[in-house]
């Protein structure tokens, strides 16, 4: 059954977590890039034949420490949020947090 939005999709890419634009006609993208699907090609073809499952998602140290770090800070604006909740913080102050949470939670999704 046809969509009756003609407005495009978002959604993340497989491999960085990036937003893609979906366009209105065609299959739905899984890469936002080329260099993205390579990558994801390459992880296939080197975890085939192992005990790791395909759809794995296999981060070096640097990244998993990146990944740690983005969900502190993530947990830090979250605590900010909510101490200036129970301050009584006026209405600008909480739009900025939100905001500033908002950016946290789009950096912690990403995944390389």
């Amino acid at each position: 059954m046809p969509e009756s939005s003609t407005r495009p999709e978002h959604n993340a890419c497989a491999w960085c977590g990036r937003d893609i634009v979906e366009s209105e006609r065609g299959r739905r993208r899984k890469y936002c890039k080329r260099s993205c699907r390579q990558r994801a090609y390459e992880q296939r073809t080197l975890t085939e034949g192992t005990a790791i499952p395909a759809d794995a998602l296999i981060l070096s140290p640097e990244e998993l420490t990146s990944l740690g770090d983005r969900l502190f800070a993530l947990r830090c604006a979250v605590e900010d949020l909510d101490t200036a909740l129970a301050e009584g913080a006026d209405r600008a102050e909480l739009i900025e947090l939100s905001r500033d949470l908002v950016v946290q939670a789009k950096e912690a999704e990403r995944l390389r």
